[in-house]
């Protein structure tokens, strides 16, 4: 396999990853400015609790993927970056809101209209920053950045502001909504609590399923390259039929309150999707002008990426682990009583 292929490989690891990690705490934000009930208070609480020690570290898989393409596929990193600037700013504001927003509301005075206030920025931007990556993507398959020689030559707003993009940041948001919902299922302490997350889970599932369908009917017109794979490559194809299993899966498992192998399921089926999108639009980075092998860094420069890359993960990958272990906070009694039952 080719180096480009490899690094290729990687880069959409990392943004399955980030879908994983990343989504999640987004979804969780959605949640958050959802709570609703005799349990709103508790519900909250339980959000707070399962994102305040990890949240930061969950975004470095986005910042290994932007790395991976400005060093290893740099014309495909000059093209986004020009042909998205403006999604792409308002995605990192979003980002950088969401997590002052987080810890202003943490350690502000318990209850006053300050802390509300900042409550309102994180769920906004939870909502906001989601929506903006999955219109990226959609604009990125559409084939409507187009690239001559070096310069992009099709417009700033057009590309991420058809009706297909807008489908595919909902699809985004409704699948970060849906991964949150099912990993809270996991944290929750209470059976009341769990329910309330159970409901939520099976609510996004079917809103994801609805915005898949959407996004499918729209990508004959509005991104022939991403319709061609889904429909005519076996490799694509196969993805997507584990995903349909996986996502079955997931619901039957929430449905039989098996909530510990449902968030496996859940996870699958999220990482499934993000592969089978980067398998839809093989060999292209930005569809139809830029292919991995045409973007890519010289051969020395990728090799020494890759080295880069396995030292990286020796370090990284150890120490993440280690803070999710110490630094995550267990559901009260969860250690002793299968949280499946």
């Amino acid at each position: 396999m080719s180096t480009d292929a490899v690094l290729g490989f990687v880069l959409a690891g990392t943004f399955v990853l980030y879908a994983l990690f990343g989504g999640a705490d987004f979804g969780g934000g959605v949640w958050d400015l959802l709570s609703f009930g005799p349990r709103k208070a508790e519900q909250r609480a339980l959000i707070a609790r399962a994102m305040g020690p990890v949240w930061e570290v969950n975004h470095i898989w986005l910042i290994v993927g932007v790395v991976l393409l400005f060093a290893g596929f740099p014309r495909a990193f000059a093209a986004l970056s020009v042909a998205l600037h403006v999604p792409l700013t308002l995605l990192l504001l979003g980002i950088v809101f969401r997590g002052a927003a987080f810890t202003f509301r943490t350690y502000d005075m318990r209850g006053d209209a300050a802390q509300r206030q900042w409550g309102l920025v994180f769920s906004g931007a939870s909502i906001v920053a989601p929506l903006l990556l999955g219109m990226c993507v959609g604009a990125v398959v559409s084939g409507s950045i187009r690239v001559e020689g070096r310069v992009v030559v099709s417009g700033f707003f057009a590309s991420w502001l058809s009706p297909f993009s807008w489908a595919v940041g909902v699809l985004a948001l409704a699948l970060f909504a849906f991964l949150a919902a099912v990993f809270l299922t996991h944290e929750a302490s209470g059976a009341e609590l769990r329910e309330d997350f159970r409901k939520r889970a099976l609510g996004a599932g079917v809103a994801v399923f609805l915005a898949a369908l959407v996004v499918l009917l729209l990508a004959r017109e509005g991104a022939p390259r991403v319709w061609e794979g889904l429909s005519r490559s076996p490799f694509a194809l196969a993805l997507h039929a584990a995903t349909g299993v996986a996502a079955v899966t997931a619901f039957a498992l929430l449905w039989t309150r098996r909530f510990q192998w449902a968030r496996l399921a859940a996870a699958l089926q999220a990482g499934l999707i993000v592969l089978g999108w980067a398998a839809s639009q093989y060999p292209y980075l930005v569809v139809p002008d830029v292919t991995l092998q045409g973007a890519a860094a010289s051969p020395a420069a990728q090799r020494l990426l890759l080295i880069a890359l396995a030292v990286g993960a020796l370090t990284v990958i150890p120490s993440i682990a280690l803070l999710f272990r110490v630094f995550r906070p267990r559901p009260e009694g969860a250690s002793t009583v299968d949280s499946g039952h």
